[in-house]
């Protein structure tokens, strides 16, 4: 028996883990011989398929030429290239580039830059807003700004206090809107977190562009920093390379995660705009941005999110999407018997059962059809979502929706 202690998994239910020996593109290889279609893009990281031969070239010259070295005061061509890329491609007014190791870690950055920000200017502002159903990590302070409940139950009395937004969903609109205000308008609040366009693990819900535009002018009308978690929506998840072009936004912080690297390795960065830089810049040593790991701006991981973004730069990334998201809509409109079907660029999702939530009995039941069809999908409850591989074939993701149709007429 392995000794390996896995995440979000219950071992008491004594379910299989098979051992996956390779993966090319959108398939796994496991290590008996199975040949399986990776239709959650491994935990929503990996874009452009398994493997790539850019990225991983990357990598094998990267790891022969410098493999660590510590970034306090120190600095890499890897990491230059990669600051240079993401100023390419990103919102301008985004000036400043800060690296870490995972979406958590991003998170958690973020939330320290505004706080300080805020400290620095002499003003006491101290309290986060947060969206309902919001999921930014794990970690504590992430943990503190997602939604509260059976994930983090334990670690309660670790949370910090944060003012809940309701979710803007279909009739909620304004009353999400007019929360926003009041808690903006008390005057104390430093930053409003949230998941543009789509909460992910919050259930794949989505909401307009019009609503996540009107909620950015809100907290601008009121000096709350505007704090965008594109860990997965970004990196054209939702069709456009950030969720937030589709609503004409630029956030005051940016966190970027998963596929930064194509999602071969892990890394991370905080983009910031330069007023919040600035007031960490000082002679004065106390005031320093107090943030690191062992690892930050690891030469590898930087090397392979620099060829991620020459892939972006190079090739019809965004035409793969379209082509992408063009056939989920053809699945998803032929599916029976599942509630609120939608898609959003790439993201397909759906409900099923009878509404019981993220522990829903029908969850595990599901994950054991699709793994004994060759189908990696990890639903969320009661949620069926489809987010592969861009390279994913057609065919492929035709099996995708078979095995979907054959577990929901399995357990009408």
């Amino acid at each position: 028996m392995s000794s390996i202690w896995h995440p979000f998994t219950q071992h008491g239910l004594q379910e299989p883990i098979p051992c996956v020996a390779r993966a090319e593109g959108a398939v796994l290889h496991t290590a008996d011989g199975r040949r399986v279609i990776d239709a959650i893009s491994s935990w929503w990281v990996t874009t452009h398929g398994h493997a790539h031969p850019r990225i991983a070239a990357a990598i094998r010259a990267q790891a022969e030429r410098l493999d660590q070295i510590i970034f306090a005061g120190w600095t890499h061509e890897p990491a230059e290239d990669v600051a240079a890329g993401l100023r390419a491609i990103m919102p301008k007014s985004l000036t400043r580039v800060f690296f870490s190791d995972s979406g958590s870690t991003s998170v958690e950055v973020a939330l320290k830059m505004a706080l300080g920000f805020w400290l620095a200017r002499g003003e006491a502002r101290h309290r986060i807003l947060v969206l309902e159903h919001g999921y930014h990590g794990d970690t504590i302070g992430a943990m503190s700004v997602g939604q509260r409940g059976v994930f983090n139950r334990a670690y309660a009395p670790l949370l910090f206090d944060v003012e809940t937004v309701p979710f803007p969903g279909v009739g909620a609109e304004q009353a999400a809107l007019d929360a926003l205000e009041r808690a903006c308008a008390r005057g104390d609040a430093a930053a409003f977190i949230v998941e543009p366009l789509v909460l992910g693990a919050g259930g794949m819900l989505f909401y307009s562009g019009d609503i996540l535009a009107e909620m950015r002018a809100i907290c601008e009308r009121y000096g709350v920093l505007f704090i965008a978690d594109e860990v997965m929506t970004g990196w054209g998840r939702t069709g456009t390379l950030l969720a937030c072009e589709q609503a004409g936004v630029v956030p005051d912080i940016l966190c970027l995660s998963k596929g930064l690297t194509g999602g071969a390795v892990p890394l991370a960065v905080t983009m910031a705009s330069e007023p919040i830089f600035e007031a960490h810049w000082s002679t004065d040593r106390s005031r320093m941005f107090f943030h690191s790991s062992s690892y930050t701006a690891n030469p590898i991981a930087c090397a392979a999110a620099a060829a991620n973004l020459a892939i972006w730069r190079e090739e019809p990334v965004a035409e793969r999407t379209q082509q992408l998201g063009d056939w989920q809509r053809q699945q998803v409109a032929a599916l029976d018997g599942v509630r609120n079907a939608r898609v959003l660029g790439t993201i397909a999702a759906f409900e099923v059962g009878s509404g019981e939530g993220y522990l829903a009995d029908i969850a595990p039941r599901l994950m054991a059809y699709f793994r004994e069809n060759d189908v990696l999908l990890r639903p969320l409850g009661d949620t069926v979502y489809v987010m592969p591989p861009y390279c994913i074939e057609k065919s492929d993701l035709v099996r995708v929706y078979a095995a979907i149709s054959g577990a929901l007429e399995r357990h009408r």
